[in-house]
């Protein structure tokens, strides 16, 4: 982009400083405004990460009740850092996706603040979100640079790195599919969460369309956790107030398809001038019939307590779930 001339002193154009665009102050100033809220999230890392350490080091981690071998917590700290990471990732994942829903759905008679001020902790705590995803992927790679020992340092750094952000590299148990599902969530998040910055370029309409898709990262990344967490690998309580967890967004999506604040993305009669595409009027339907059976099922687990947690074994595994690599 060329920017403006004005005249020097003798008469010639000078090039005139370009202001920065307001995409890039919008960036900075919410950068800016994420730092408090960023620093609730380390210090809430840092809690999970004592409580975890604790529970390791007592013995009544579940994490150990699954790889018996993890039973040093000063050993394996890495490991329980990009736990705590996770945790508040998806702790904060979880408020921004509420607060988006809050925004984009039946606006309440009464807030506590303003929409706009709504609008920047949806916005920081989206930052903060995308932060501690690649904080909990960057752990676990260190973990497992530090595991393979038997490799040289360059394979070791390249095995970390590609079972932690290669898709279809990690081979080994429930990683084959929990690990690629984890990986789309923080590849989609990244993307998705920065496009509001360049909005102005792309079309409100074009950004409103993908920025829907926000809420695939949030289902990616709790089936991630249901399907790998070790603190949730069981049918105990941890996992069952993690699948109740999802019942206000489940709520809130429903509200939002059924009352959308747009009136263009209401349900309205199908065909006629007014009304939209018969495929498109399908979709919206599907998609409302589909958030309704997954608020049922949602209060069924809740009720039933049957969430798809395994059975805590009597004894120990006999093998681990990512082996050495070998030379």
């Amino acid at each position: 982009m060329v920017s403006e001339a004005r005249p020097d002193e003798d008469g010639t154009a000078a090039p005139r400083r370009q202001r920065p665009s307001a995409d890039r102050i919008a960036l900075r100033g919410d950068l800016r405004s994420a730092l408090p809220d960023a620093s609730a999230a380390v210090v809430l890392t840092g809690a999970v990460f004592a409580f975890l350490y604790m529970r390791m080091d007592s013995g009544d981690s579940a994490t150990v009740a699954v790889m018996p071998f993890m039973d040093d917590p000063g050993a394996y700290w890495m490991y329980l850092l990009s736990q705590a990471f996770g945790w508040s990732g998806l702790l904060w994942a979880w408020g921004t996706v509420m607060l988006g829903l809050l925004l984009s759905g039946p606006r309440p008679a009464r807030l506590p603040v303003s929409r706009q001020v709504l609008e920047r902790w949806h916005r920081t705590t989206s930052l903060t979100t995308m932060a501690l995803m690649f904080a909990h992927a960057l752990m676990f790679a260190a973990e497992l640079v530090r595991y393979e020992t038997n490799l040289t340092w360059a394979e070791r750094l390249w095995a970390g790195f590609a079972d932690t952000f290669v898709p279809g590299w990690y081979d080994s148990g429930t990683g084959r599919i929990a690990i690629p599902l984890g990986q789309g969530a923080l590849y989609l998040a990244v993307p998705l969460g920065l496009l509001f910055y360049v909005r102005h370029r792309i079309g409100a309409n074009t950004w409103r369309r993908l920025h829907r898709f926000v809420i695939v990262v949030y289902v990616l990344s709790v089936w991630h956790t249901l399907l790998y967490g070790t603190n949730v690998w069981y049918g105990e309580w941890p996992r069952t107030l993690l699948w109740l967890l999802q019942l206000p967004v489940a709520v809130l999506l429903l509200l939002r398809l059924l009352r959308p604040a747009r009136r263009a993305e209401r349900l309205d009669a199908p065909g006629g001038r007014a009304g939209v595409a018969w495929p498109v009027w399908s979709a919206r339907a599907a998609g409302r019939i589909a958030v309704g059976a997954v608020v049922v099922g949602l209060v069924v687990v809740a009720a039933s307590g049957r969430d798809g947690g395994r059975d805590r074994p009597a004894e120990p595994p006999a093998t681990v779930p990512h082996a050495r690599e070998t030379e």
